[in-house]
């Protein structure tokens, strides 16, 4: 079978590998669609992803649906032809943070296509994987695969969601337009925010934010009005999340919450100790929270896309055969014209 192989920065390479067979409690599955995160793209561009740093080949990719073929023993739920998308934490299970239910904080935790573990953990950019029967989520026969492939991102706008307390009536600015801000945006729509703003510094993911349902677009970029006010801190939100990676972003964000409302940090800050305005935080008695990967978002995630509850269709922008990786990571990385770049095999409508 083919696995697309990362050696290092720009070095990713098409390899033959053996299929595997499947165990007790796990099913093969035939790669259908696979999103390229900002992680991979780190990865892919820089060899290192924050403190991870790329150091022996594996196989990148985690936002991966996919069609069941074969079953390994004493798996009960799945099927051959049943279409998943693949939770790709694989949480312990046993330590205290696991057992609270918070598996996305376990510290023996593999993630698929992460250089986080010695040896990294092999992910999803290859034709068929092996994945147990409890990573899997089962999407009805005829659903759309890029939008199964969806799964994961939209489980992390969940749970930063969820990090951040009931939105009901609440107003929400998001930092930062792209892929993960706007299943943010998506998200706090539904569950009840009164109105979400967004900013980013790119008109084009704007655009497409607006699409997704935002109230009010900033481009920080620009000397607006409501870019001055923001900037000022003139401009007040009950609630704030930093998407972005940005540390002004952040100091913004800090700048732009009411007192005593809530800021929840997603995006990856640069390495290192940062400048955040720690002073507005006490001053304001704001609640600073983090948020990390999906907690225990996933099946939430694949019931709101199955119930078309939440629609990601605007955000899907180009879709690549298997044979254009590079490509597809070149359009990834440009902001200006794409926001969730996905790869599918083998063939297909290609959507660009």
């Amino acid at each position: 079978m083919h696995a697309y192989v990362l050696y290092g920065q720009q070095d990713i390479r098409l390899e033959e590998r053996a299929i595997p067979q499947p165990q007790a409690g796990q099913v093969l599955v035939r790669f259908g669609y696979g999103g390229i995160c900002g992680s991979d793209m780190h990865y892919y561009f820089k060899g290192a992803n924050g403190d991870f740093v790329v150091k022996h080949p594996f196989v990148l990719g985690h936002e991966v649906s996919g069609t069941v073929v074969e079953t390994g023993p004493n798996v009960t739920r799945l099927k051959p032809g049943d279409l998943v998308a693949i939770n790709p934490n694989l949480p312990c299970g046993a330590c205290l943070q696991c057992r609270q239910g918070r598996e996305n904080l376990c510290p023996n935790v593999r993630f698929w296509g992460s250089a986080s573990t010695m040896p990294h953990t092999d992910g999803a950019y290859q034709e068929y994987v092996l994945a147990q029967e409890r990573q899997c989520c089962v999407f009805p026969s005829g659903f759309d695969p890029g939008v199964a492939a969806m799964a994961e991102p939209l489980a992390i706008g969940l749970h930063s969601v969820n990090r951040a307390g009931p939105l009901m009536g609440k107003s929400v600015l998001v930092a930062g337009a792209g892929a993960i801000g706007s299943l943010i945006l998506l998200v706090a729509r539904a569950m009840g925010a009164r109105s979400v703003a967004i900013t980013d510094i790119l008109d084009e993911r704007l655009n497409r934010a607006r699409q997704c349902g935002a109230d009010l677009t900033i481009n920080v970029s620009q000397d607006s009005p409501e870019a001055q006010a923001l900037a000022k801190g003139d401009l007040l939100f009950d609630v704030t999340f930093e998407a972005s990676g940005s540390l002004r972003a952040l100091n913004t964000a800090i700048l732009a919450t009411v007192r005593g409302g809530t800021v929840v940090q997603v995006g990856f800050l640069p390495t290192g100790e940062v400048g955040v305005q720690v002073n507005k935080i006490m001053s304001k008695e704001l609640t600073l929270v983090g948020s990390f990967r999906s907690g225990m978002a996933f099946d939430w995630a694949v019931d709101y896309l199955a119930s078309g509850r939440i629609d990601v269709t605007p955000l899907i922008t180009h879709q690549f055969g298997f044979d254009r990786v590079a490509d597809a990571f070149a359009v990834a990385a440009d902001g200006q014209q794409s926001a969730k770049v996905q790869l599918f095999f083998p063939t297909g409508a290609s959507k660009q």
